[in-house]
């Protein structure tokens, strides 16, 4: 197998995208989390109001703010200049909420790691806000489900 971030002496390295074309590229990822009864019987059409503010808006522009910074906390991640991002959070039962976050470019490189990045920042602005009422709370899975524009296009089922 070839990884691509090790050049010939094994070393890391930031692979090389200038051969490749311009393209819109797309990636979406999704996050779990268990807030509990506890926390969730807070919420009032799909907001709660705490000393810090909306808890679900502020975690939207975390994340926001998460995507532009991943390739300051990833290091072999290109800076790259965004397009869009869409961050959708949804109760989905009385003690869960999933998270999505679409991330757009038009670029030479994909996006799936801000994605991904994008929903566990969300995810753990949560968290910090809501854990004056419980710290039982648990970022349970983050998942790439779509990727479109590169090499490769991947659209996930599960």
């Amino acid at each position: 197998m070839t990884f691509t971030h090790l050049n010939s002496k094994g070393n890391p390295k930031m692979v090389n995208v200038s051969d490749k074309k311009i393209t819109k590229r797309t990636a979406i990822a999704k996050a779990t989390m268990f807030l509990g009864k506890e926390v969730i019987s807070n919420f009032s059409n799909e907001e709660l109001q705490t000393k810090k503010g909306p808890v679900f808006q502020t975690a939207i522009i975390a994340g926001i703010q998460g995507v532009k910074k991943t390739s300051d906390l990833i290091p072999m991640c290109h800076p790259l200049l965004i397009n869009g991002v869409d961050i959708d959070i949804n109760i989905t039962d009385q003690e869960n909420i999933e998270v999505f976050c679409k991330v757009t470019i038009t670029g030479k490189t994909g996006v799936e790691m801000e994605a991904l990045t994008g929903a566990n920042i969300a995810c753990l602005t949560i968290y910090d806000m809501c854990k004056s009422i419980s710290q039982k709370m648990i970022i349970k899975e983050v998942k790439l489900l779509e990727k479109t524009g590169g090499k490769s296009d991947i659209k996930q089922s599960f």
